[in-house]
Formats: C-alpha cells, sequence, structure tokens
C-alpha cells in the first residue's frame, strides 16, 4: 500500500475532508460554543427560546404546537450562527471597513432579523391562541 499523500489543495492549518465523524461533531460544538459565549444577542435568543418553552409547558400545547415552537427557535438560532459565522469571517478577511463586507454583514443581521420576526409571529399565534383558551375566553 503507498504511503499516504498530503492533498496539496490543503493550506497550512486546513482541516482534511477526510476526517473521522467524531471529530467533525468535536468541530460543529466548539462552533456553537464559540457562537454562544462570542454574540450577547445569542444569550437574548436562548433566554426568549426558555421563555417560550416554559410558557409552552404551562399551556399545555399540543405536539404540532411543540413542533412550530421548537422549529421557529431553532430556526432563529441558525441564523444567529449564520451571523456570527459571517462576522467572524469579515473580520478575517479585513478589519477596515468595506462597503461590500458591510452589505454581507447587514445582510447577515436581516436575516436573523427576518427569522426572528417569523418565529415572534409562529409564538405569538400559537401561544396566544393556547392562553385565549387557557384564560376561558375562548
Amino acid at each position: 500500500m503507498p504511503p499516504k499523500r498530503r492533498d496539496p489543495s490543503l493550506l497550512k492549518g486546513q482541516r482534511s475532508l477526510h476526517r473521522p465523524w467524531s471529530q467533525k461533531f468535536s468541530d460543529a460544538f466548539r462552533g456553537l460554543s464559540r457562537a454562544v459565549r462570542s454574540q450577547s444577542s445569542f444569550a437574548v435568543h436562548l433566554l426568549a427560546a426558555v421563555a417560550v418553552l416554559v410558557a409552552g409547558g404551562v399551556l399545555g400545547v399540543s405536539l404540532i404546537e411543540w413542533c412550530l415552537l421548537v422549529g421557529a427557535i431553532g430556526f432563529v438560532l441558525v441564523g444567529e450562527i449564520f451571523n456570527t459565522s459571517i462576522e467572524s469571517l469579515a473580520k478575517a478577511v479585513d478589519r477596515r471597513q468595506h462597503p461590500r463586507l458591510r452589505d454581507a454583514l447587514d445582510m447577515a443581521s436581516a436575516g436573523v432579523l427576518v427569522s426572528a420576526g417569523v418565529a415572534a409571529v409562529i409564538g405569538a399565534l400559537v401561544l396566544g391562541h393556547r392562553a385565549w383558551d387557557w384564560l376561558g375566553a375562548g
């Protein structure tokens, strides 16, 4: 068997595409940890997620409603992670003001804004409907 050759397309410090799954999961959890620790807005989204989950438990939402709520929460958190990754990449590319980088950062932030808005509407519809019934007004 011939010796393994390094992939010449990889630059120093880059990871091989042929890594074990355990390393891929480790890298993903490291990325999640970096996103949570580096973004104060991530903490706000997590706090809102906990509040929604508690409200869903108190109001006795159905399985389908849980799916909608958890999906909306995931949608926002994924948007925040992508926004954080684009911010990190932009800082690595150039720390000076550049109109194209600004546009990319603004669009990534808009993605989080849209996802949070959609999640808020889903939460208001599901929890509002349940709260209305719970209060006996329905």
